[in-house]
């Protein structure tokens, strides 16, 4: 099957290079030049693991076009996608230019039925929206092709988006049109085949679908962080309480682990989303207004205990920071709460060596050459000479470090855990001053 792909960003370039790995043939349209440069010289923009090999793979076979060409992207799919970002707005809701930009050229350009799927998350009613948008261009040119919109949200985990779509939990095609179900049924036909995974719903149903899912999640994540708050106040332990919650089958272990907060590209944007739309409506939504208040208070967390150690007294120190993706295996640093240490650490005057695996370029990006800022390509670099170390995201490479150089090249054994990786017995015993998040600090 052909399918043009407007957007080359995260979901459009997981999307298409997973469905070329199929034997599909996928044109990506962006109008971003740079982009489309790149990755037609075989270079990739984001990093997520597998996805270079698959992308050159499926290029140098023929099936991935990359363009700026609107109108031959409009010309060569049957299935028309919509991955283009729709960021936050001043009051928190969904900015819907882009995926209205996109459903004009559609209109404008369309010549013989398409299906139009609305890959992008956004808020419940758009797919109206993006019909009338293209039955007007269409109306203007007295054109009568018919056409579908579908939504049909995507459910990727970044750092392991490629096996997520590859074998899918579920697949959510929400449209009342039977022709448009049977023409997305056959393009998903590969990633379906062990069992049933597609559900057929109405779109606005499907659009709520993808907003209530992440909504869960950030939810979990943030009653998590609170229990952690009242556990260091009432001295017990969260790793304990998550482990004793966990064993409940109702409640399970996902997504109960304690930290300094969540970011990233969908549940910030998402539950703010969710939020404003229930407002529109005449809802108040007041749980999710304070799972995004909790979420931005947890994220000061540990800045506020290296304050509490220092006595207030941060300038003039250098605090290693190791990890500045939101998560491990991506370079994302979207709504990161690095960034919000960060740039907490440097109102109070200290200096940060940060090192992350993949992020470091991407922290260039945002931040510039900074002299409170050094760029560390090594984590033993970062800690060399540093005041204290605090690890905010839980890449594999920090999970067992040589705790013995630790020692000999920071100038304190002070550690801040962001993530709880570490054992408070076994700090202890090593004789390090261990700070974590829902269990009492270790003081030898």
């Amino acid at each position: 099957m052909k399918v043009t792909i407007f957007g080359s960003g995260y979901v459009g370039l997981v999307t298409g290079v997973c469905l070329a790995e199929m034997g599909n043939h996928i044109m990506f349209v962006d109008t971003d030049k740079r982009k489309i440069d790149l990755l037609n010289n075989g270079g990739i923009p984001i990093y997520e693991p597998g996805l270079e090999a698959l992308l050159r793979k499926n290029t140098a076979e023929g099936r991935l076009v990359f363009t700026t060409d609107a109108k031959a992207g409009v010309e060569y799919g049957l299935v028309q996608m919509i991955a283009v970002g729709t960021p936050p707005d001043e009051d928190g809701s969904a900015d819907l230019q882009y995926v209205l930009g996109v459903a004009s050229t559609i209109g404008q350009f369309m010549q013989e039925y398409r299906v139009v799927v609305t890959k992008s998350t956004v808020p419940v009613g758009t797919g109206d929206k993006v019909h009338a948008a293209i039955a007007k261009q269409l109306a203007q040119r007295k054109n009568n092709n018919g056409f579908d919109v579908v939504s049909n949200p995507e459910f990727l985990k970044e750092g392991a988006a490629i096996d997520d779509f590859m074998r899918p939990d579920r697949i959510v095609i929400g449209t009342d049109s039977k022709k448009a179900v049977d023409c997305l049924k056959s393009l998903y036909a590969p990633f379906n085949r062990n069992h049933d995974r597609i559900l057929v719903m109405d779109r606005r149903s499907s659009e709520l679908t993808k907003y209530a899912a992440n909504a869960m999640l950030a939810t979990k994540i943030s009653f998590m962080n609170e229990l952690a708050n009242i556990a260091e106040y009432t001295g017990a332990d969260i790793e304990k309480v998550r482990i004793g919650m966990g064993s409940d089958p109702r409640i399970g272990y996902h997504f109960i682990y304690p930290g300094a907060g969540y970011g990233g590209s969908c549940f910030p944007k998402d539950v703010s989303a969710l939020t404003h739309l229930a407002k529109q409506v005449g809802y108040d939504a007041e749980i999710l207004n304070s799972v995004e208040s909790v979420n931005q208070r947890q994220k000061q967390s540990i800045f506020n205990k290296i304050e509490r150690h220092y006595n207030g007294k941060l300038k003039g120190k250098t605090i290693a920071l190791w990890g500045l993706a939101f998560k491990p295996n991506t370079d994302d640093m979207r709504e990161a709460p690095s960034r919000v240490l960060m740039e907490k650490l440097w109102e109070a005057g200290a200096v940060v060596n940060a090192f992350d695996p993949k992020a470091i370029e991407e922290t260039q990006r945002i931040y510039g050459q900074r002299t409170d800022l050094k760029y560390c390509h090594t984590p033993e670099s970062a800690i060399d000479g540093a005041d204290a170390l605090v690890v905010i995201t839980e890449w594999n490479l920090f999970r067992s470090p040589d705790f013995d150089l630790l020692k000999t090249k920071l100038k304190a054994p002070v550690i801040f855990d962001g993530r709880n990786i570490y054992n408070p017995p076994m700090m202890k015993e090593l004789g390090f001053v261990y700070y974590s998040i829902g269990r009492d600090p270790v003081i030898p």
